[in-house]
């Protein structure tokens, strides 16, 4: 199944225009014509069932024939991440934490982060691209960069936690999960937090896990921690 994005798409809408680029993937690339039917997404959990009206190569339109909301899981995901120093793994991340299902992310900047400039714009297609493929009909939000003694001190509600590789008291990020709750889990760069930011994080109530017994680097991290809140509530 093939699974479109349009944030314009509403619930009442009745009929609409795709995009020059997904009208010319529509005609040249699937080969649809008039009277083939579609699925879209508005990235709000509602999933239309679309009949191509006109089909051009610029220019494709559709009317709506049904309608349903997908049920969203039981828990709500922000990870806060640092950019790692080759973009390519942050992408990587990026598409598998939205197939395994993450509600938010913000990429923070750290003491030890070796990358201070991203382009979110980038992040938006590879998070889209990702939705639809694992035909979710959510798409996670993707906050602005920030910086970590910024981010650190904002309101959170549920579980706050805080994944790092010093040797202090810390506790398995497994058993400290609690189902159907929101969680925020921060996961440092390449040479970790350092020292005071991760007192700076328990000082906000962020509680010190570990992932496991190995080092993992930024972006396995990220995705162990996806899942392991994802499998916590299945």
């Amino acid at each position: 199944m093939q699974l479109f994005y349009n944030p314009e798409i509403k619930e009442d809408t009745s009929l609409f225009t795709f995009s020059k680029e997904e009208s010319r993937h529509i005609v040249k690339v699937l080969r649809k014509s008039i009277g083939d039917e579609l699925d879209i997404t508005n990235g709000c959990g509602w999933r239309f069932k679309a009949e191509l009206e006109y089909a051009d190569l610029k220019n494709c339109s559709a009317k709506i024939i049904s309608k349903h909301k997908q049920v969203k899981h039981n828990y709500n995901l922000h990870l806060a991440v640092a950019p790692t120093k080759m973009n390519d793994r942050y992408e990587w991340f990026l598409e598998k934490a939205t197939e395994i299902g993450i509600d938010s992310l913000t990429p923070i900047f750290c003491d030890n982060s070796e990358r201070k400039v991203v382009k979110t714009e980038r992040f938006e297609k590879i998070v889209q691209s990702a939705m639809k493929q694992s035909l979710n009909c959510y798409l996670p939000k993707l906050n602005e960069p920030v910086d970590f003694k910024d981010f650190i001190t904002q309101k959170f509600t549920g579980q706050t936690f805080i994944a790092h590789c010093e040797e202090l008291d810390r506790k398995s990020l497994k058993e400290a999960l609690k189902a159907q709750t929101a969680v925020t889990i921060l996961i440092g760069p390449e040479g970790d937090f350092s020292v005071k930011e991760i007192q700076m994080a328990i000082d906000n109530k962020f509680i010190p896990v570990t992932l496991g017994n190995t080092r993992l680097r930024t972006e396995t991290a990220a995705i162990v921690a996806c899942h392991s809140v994802a499998f916590v509530n299945e």
